[in-house]
């Protein structure tokens, strides 16, 4: 801890003493500083068993932080384009807020809409099938040939034939979600002990009940505990979707001023993007220990 807070020190230094290259205010980037330090104050209370492994994260950053900041704001030893001063970077976010903003709405709208569809047709329909002996022989040999391939690779041509770009983009995620969880469902469908289902069958239970009152509940905790794969996955495709036609999102702002060769705003992208990855990742870690209490014991 005092050696993270040296670092600390060292960097808030450096960002208000004078260089040789003339940045934007500083006053974003200490308030960026501010935060990331209140972070780390909170999980140190919080954490306290990960304290170690918290300090040694923020070291990291402050230590790169703080080399980046001499080098390129003090020094002036670096590209003057494309390694922008940090200053720079984090005054972006007090210009662009408003078009960040609404490119992270329209990212997570997308996002939220193939993910849903994808997992929901992916599981019913592998349930569906991984029941069903006669349509798993047809459909599991197509799912284990279409699953590892990246939906990334249909993109211009589903952007070419879908009527909006959005819809488009939909359908990208969509299908870069329902065949791999389409196939993994088959396969826990088919994992799942046949004492439970000789059991299920002594009850008479018939195909609907058997699927949703005994498959489903099986296959569910498999499903959860994938989400943050799943999600990572989709906010890839999504990123990389709207790269190449879009209008707003995430990926158009990066591609939009990468276009005209205004790095610092196509870093302040990427960091807006890490940013959101790192958000969703913690909401579905929530959710997965709400949804899946009983095996967090």
């Amino acid at each position: 801890m005092i050696v993270c807070h040296a670092a600390l020190a060292a960097l808030i230094a450096a960002v208000l003493l004078p260089g040789k290259k003339e940045t934007a205010d500083p006053a974003a980037m200490l308030w960026v500083i501010a935060l990331i330090e209140g972070y780390y104050l909170y999980r140190l209370a919080r954490f306290p068993k990960k304290r170690d492994s918290a300090s040694d994260i923020v070291l990291i950053l402050w230590a790169l932080m703080l080399l980046w900041e001499i080098m390129v704001s003090k020094l002036d030893l670096c590209h003057p384009v494309l390694v922008p001063a940090l200053e720079n970077i984090f005054h972006v976010f007090t210009d662009d807020y408003v078009e960040m903003a609404g490119g992270v709405l329209s990212s997570l709208e997308i996002l939220s809409i193939g993910v849903a569809v994808g997992l929901a047709l992916g599981t019913l329909l592998g349930l569906i099938c991984g029941w069903n002996q006669r349509l798993k022989e047809v459909f599991y040999p197509i799912a284990n040939v279409l699953a590892p391939i990246p939906s990334i690779v249909f993109a211009p041509y589903v952007i070419a034939i879908m009527p909006s770009f959005r819809s488009a983009s939909v359908v990208v995620i969509l299908l870069g979600i329902f065949w791999p969880n389409f196939l993994k469902t088959i396969i826990s469908v088919e994992s799942i002990d046949k004492n439970i289902i000789d059991s299920a069958r002594s009850l008479e239970l018939g195909s609907f009940s058997m699927i949703f009152q005994i498959l489903l509940p099986y296959s569910f905790p498999g499903i959860v505990k994938g989400l943050k794969v799943t999600m990572t996955t989709a906010v890839m495709m999504l990123t990389f979707a709207e790269m190449m036609g879009s209008t707003s999102g995430m990926g158009y702002y990066i591609v939009n001023y990468n276009t005209y060769g205004n790095y610092t705003k196509v870093i302040a992208g990427i960091i807006v993007v890490g940013l959101v990855v790192t958000l969703l990742s913690a909401v579905i870690t929530q959710i997965q220990k709400k949804a899946v209490r009983w095996q967090n014991y």
